[in-house]
């Protein structure tokens, strides 16, 4: 599993790692709070902003698991074959 972290960028310059990615990077990457949730990607509430890098890091991250996700077959239902009644 492929862990995703945000980059915050600070007052001076610096870049650090983020505890989640804002409500409004989620929303403009084409996702909802409970999508992301389902997909593993730490949601920080307090958040007000949205980075750009972000944004295109959460859009590359939903495209990835869009390809792996391989659709699941559909069980074979095996009908019961009926006699004949005499």
């Amino acid at each position: 599993m492929h862990h995703i972290k945000p980059s915050i960028q600070k007052s001076d310059g610096r870049h650090r790692s983020g505890r989640g990615f804002s409500i409004e990077e989620i929303k403009k990457a084409g996702l909802d709070q409970s999508g992301a949730k389902k997909m593993k990607i730490p949601v920080d509430k307090r958040r007000k902003t949205a980075h750009e890098a972000n944004i295109s890091e959460l859009k590359a991250f939903k495209e990835k698991q869009q390809v792996e996700a391989k659709p699941k077959p559909k069980p074979k239902v095996q009908q019961a074959k009926k006699k004949p009644k005499k």
